[in-house]
């Protein structure tokens, strides 16, 4: 789900909240009714991101042999997705109770860029999209990540790092 339609759920969860309490709000104006229900949900959604970084379940223990991990993230407002950037591959796992994963080997990754909205320029979080020659999985979009420029800069020197550990060289098709 995006951050807008993520917004608008809590939006309209407030106002509901509102319109059952019984709280009268006719005597504050419109515009300030619609001010202060955004200004709840801009700051609860932060909040309630924080609160899932605290029971996520951690990755961290899954990679062995030499491969490091450099960052581990999720989307925001996500408990069923993590991602996972280690020095071979991107990992990318789904699912709460089951579960599907999917690498990305940085040595065949072939672009990576990010994208933001302005609502998510705002919250700070934004789309890094990867493309590579790998058969499986040739598009993959980190949604919603935290800080997408440092974590795209993170994958593009883990990339670059890769590249030159195993003799691979850029050359570009014309």
């Amino acid at each position: 789900m995006t951050f807008e339609q993520n917004r608008a759920r809590v939006v309209a969860a407030i106002w509901q909240a509102i319109a059952q309490s019984g709280v009268d709000l006719s005597s504050v104006p419109r515009d300030q009714q619609d001010r202060l229900v955004a200004a709840i949900a801009d700051t609860l959604l932060p909040t309630v991101n924080q609160m899932l970084d605290e029971v996520a379940p951690p990755v961290s223990a899954e990679v062995s042999g030499d491969e490091r991990i450099l960052w581990e993230g999720r989307p925001f407002l996500s408990l069923t997705e993590r991602y996972v950037l280690t020095t071979e591959r991107v990992r990318i796992y789904r699912g709460l109770i089951g579960r599907a994963v999917d690498d990305i080997e940085l040595v065949r990754l072939q672009d990576v860029d990010f994208s933001q909205n302005a609502g998510e320029r705002i919250l700070g979080i934004g789309d890094i999209h990867l493309r590579g020659a790998d058969v499986s999985t040739p598009e993959a979009t980190l949604r919603n990540v935290h800080q997408p420029e440092e974590v795209r800069e993170l994958i593009r020197r883990a990339w670059l790092d890769a590249r030159k550990r195993y003799g691979v060289s850029f050359r570009e098709q014309m």
